[in-house]
């Protein structure tokens, strides 16, 4: 492969944090003559960028490879190679036994190490390696910055991990053994990364972590500076108008960061907050550490700081062990904390997992029923909270165009996709518009549309 002729393609699963790592990688490989393609078939190089959270995430991947596979024969057939890498958590879980069931891929390489990508890239020339230790130095003081040219691509929203790994160890999770300890990056390196997206064009940041709220990091001065100090701060840079984060633990939630809420005004009214569970018993099971009256407490004071909040939680059913009376508490509890959305799942047994070994698994067919019923609640919540929205005025921030021709498509600042015709100029910038129609996935709006003598509707804090 010649400098000028390398493409690479990225192919990323999973959660947001992934989305932000595949574009890290593109900059470590930009250095070394790599540009990035949306067409796997006119890549010499393409990665898998992997999530272990799914049910038979495992599995998913070596089929990619296999279709990957054929792929390579047929550019090897017109004298061109292709190179297969798999990164991220089931790179890490699974390591030297996807070489082993896998002999096409060439380099397998863990979430911690991608810093290193254009060295193991050399070094897999020779044959295959796998990258799956956790290294000293940290990744992110060895990635080159992001690339003009990614930047410009960014658009107006983006994403920024601020750190990585999980303490928590919840016996149903992967993350402290495919990403590590909690570490969080520097709050320096964070101001100067998120000015140069501001200075591209970008108006909203989600800072991303495993367990974000448990960010702790150090300050120009080695103080050590939490979330809501580093809110603070990026709140202060010139262009940044927008700031959300993600994924949050109910025990991190602290009075600094609640007060944030109340105080910052780029910080959206919005916040993830999973509780997993509604039965005190499955919580314990969990090692979540955390009840289910602690949790709806916490939802009190946050909401009495900002009334006007919208919350979303993740759930898993079917929990080994979870009976009738615990999925019913699980239902009230979906009442009770009044979700604008939540994220619902089957249990599904990951490997190394305590949850995995335990007694009690939940047939199939009960996992599938329970689920059905909490979708169903919780559909029932999110039409009820996007109904309260129209009416009215709200701001969005232009994002992309419409599926017709006229339309543009906004985010609310509790996350709602909302339809309005505008012209695609209208881009990146932030627009108040009235809601007028409410659908499951998606609000409609109007520029100007409720007459300036007509009263407003309710504040949404009312309509629950």
């Amino acid at each position: 492969m010649t400098a000028s002729s390398k493409k690479l393609y990225i192919k990323t699963f999973g959660c947001q944090m992934n989305v932000y790592d595949s574009g890290r990688m593109n900059d470590a490989l930009a250095a070394d003559g790599f540009e990035p393609t949306d067409a796997p078939e006119n890549a010499d190089l393409i990665i898998l960028n992997t999530c272990h959270i799914r049910e038979k995430a495992a599995e998913k991947v070596y089929s990619e490879i296999g279709r990957l596979k054929v792929l390579r024969e047929k550019r090897r057939a017109d004298g061109k190679e292709t190179m297969i890498g798999v990164a991220g958590c089931v790179a890490q879980a699974e390591g030297e036994e996807i070489v082993r069931r896998a002999p096409a891929v060439d380099l397998v390489i863990g979430p911690q190490s991608y810093h290193r990508l254009p060295a193991l890239l050399r070094k897999a020339q020779s044959g295959a390696v796998v990258e799956t230790e956790f290294p000293q130095e940290d990744k992110f003081d060895h990635l080159p910055a992001a690339t003009p040219k990614r930047l410009r691509q960014a658009g107006p929203t983006a994403f920024l991990t601020i750190q990585e790994g999980c303490d928590k160890f919840c016996t149903f999770c992967v993350v402290p053994y495919t990403r590590g300890a909690e570490v969080s990056r520097p709050v320096a390196a964070l101001i100067a990364e998120a000015g140069d997206l501001a200075a591209a064009g970008v108006r909203e940041v989600t800072l991303l972590g495993q367990n974000v709220n448990a960010y702790h990091g150090a300050d120009t001065d080695g103080a050590t500076v939490g979330l809501a100090g580093l809110i603070e701060r990026l709140a202060a840079i010139t262009g940044l108008d927008r700031i959300r984060y993600t994924t949050s633990h109910p025990r991190d939630m602290d009075d600094a960061l609640i007060a944030a809420h109340r105080d910052i005004p780029a910080l959206m009214p919005y916040l993830h907050l999973p509780v997993q569970s509604g039965s005190d018993r499955i919580l314990k099971a969990m090692n979540r550490r955390h009840t289910r009256d602690s949790y709806l407490r916490l939802i009190e004071k946050i909401r009495a700081a900002r009334p006007d909040i919208a919350l979303s939680g993740d759930f898993i059913v079917g929990f080994p062990g979870e009976t009738d009376a615990d999925f019913a508490d699980t239902l009230r509890i979906v009442e009770e904390a009044g979700y604008a959305q939540a994220f619902s799942f089957k249990y599904s047994p990951r490997p190394g997992t305590p949850a995995a070994t335990m007694d009690e698994q939940v047939p199939e067919d009960v996992k599938k029923e329970r689920l059905a019923a909490l979708q169903a609640a919780i559909n029932d919540g999110q039409q009820a909270f996007n109904t309260a929205m129209v009416g009215r005025d709200v701001d969005i921030l232009i994002e992309k165009p419409g599926r017709k021709p006229g339309q543009m498509v906004g985010r609310s600042p509790y996350l709602q996709s909302v339809i309005v015709d505008l012209p695609t100029e209208s881009r990146g910038d932030i627009v108040t518009v009235t809601i007028t129609n409410a659908g499951p996935n998606s609000l409609t709006g109007m520029v100007g549309g409720r007459d300036r003598d007509e009263p407003a509707a309710q504040p949404l804090e009312a309509a629950f």
